[in-house]
């Protein structure tokens, strides 16, 4: 296979079509999962490190999204919790102890519905998460690769990957290593996680937006803050979910 933009296109436009008819069950789990936690009042949040934060800002705060969403990051530890800023590093995410902090500082309710993503599913912060999620009650989605995850070896002590925790679990069709085009030399580019996962969060909101449109409902779902009454609109939805959701970090 060539190195191009024409055929990483080739491989993203044949990823997203398999993503989409193998996921689409999953994808209306999903959805049903996170529906019924609106209408119990519940806050859906989302939480993914490295690139695969990506998909919590695809779900949480975002122009034709829902509201009661609310995105925690590994840097909630120094903008919420006061700690410093070199406790950040590329492998803080390993450290199951982290999850445990993290789940203290979030604004969450019993009634709240998780969507946690990860390509791996391996790392400690985010198996623990997964752990504490489904302890303390609350459902569970997880956005992983399958095969990335098959071939990797736990992080956490109890050997467990993320997806062994989730009521749905969805696959991004993410190879091993993410990257798609091989290079000759050895190595790939061309990474698909990010594609596909936003694929799938934006197909979780619209199953999320159809039922509630379906049932009647009207849903609360933002405008973009850069069109003529966006501001306004979202204000008066976000007031309903104070203390609940967070927005600019």
């Amino acid at each position: 296979m060539t190195v191009s933009a024409e055929a990483y296109l080739a491989v993203v436009t044949e990823t997203i079509g398999r993503v989409a008819a193998e996921q689409r069950q999953n994808v209306a789990d999903a959805a049903d999962l996170i529906a019924a936690a609106l209408r119990a009042d519940g806050v859906v949040h989302a939480f993914g490190t490295g690139h695969s934060e990506a998909l919590a800002m695809e779900i949480a705060g975002r122009a034709g999204g829902l509201v009661p969403t609310n995105r925690i990051a590994l840097r909630d530890l120094v903008l919420v919790g006061g700690d410093p800023a070199d406790v950040l590093g590329p492998k803080l995410e390993r450290d199951p102890a982290v999850a445990h902090r993290l789940y203290e500082l979030a604004p969450i309710r019993p009634q709240d519905v998780f969507v946690l993503a990860s390509n791996s599913g391996v790392n400690g912060a985010m198996v623990e998460f997964a752990s504490i999620v489904k302890e303390r009650g609350h459902g569970l989605v997880a956005i992983t690769s399958a095969q990335h995850s098959a071939r990797m070896t736990s992080r956490h002590p109890s050997g467990r990957k993320l997806a062994d925790f989730a009521d749905v679990v969805l696959d991004n069709g993410a190879p091993y290593g993410d990257a798609t085009l091989p290079l000759p030399g050895g190595g790939a580019v061309g990474a698909v996680s990010s594609i596909t996962a936003a694929l799938l969060a934006q197909q979780i909101v619209a199953e999320v937006v159809a039922g509630l449109v379906a049932a009647g409902e009207r849903p609360p779902v933002y405008l973009s803050a850069n069109i003529t009454g966006g501001d306004e609109h979202n204000a008066e939805l976000e007031a309903r979910y104070a203390g609940r959701i967070r927005r600019g970090s």
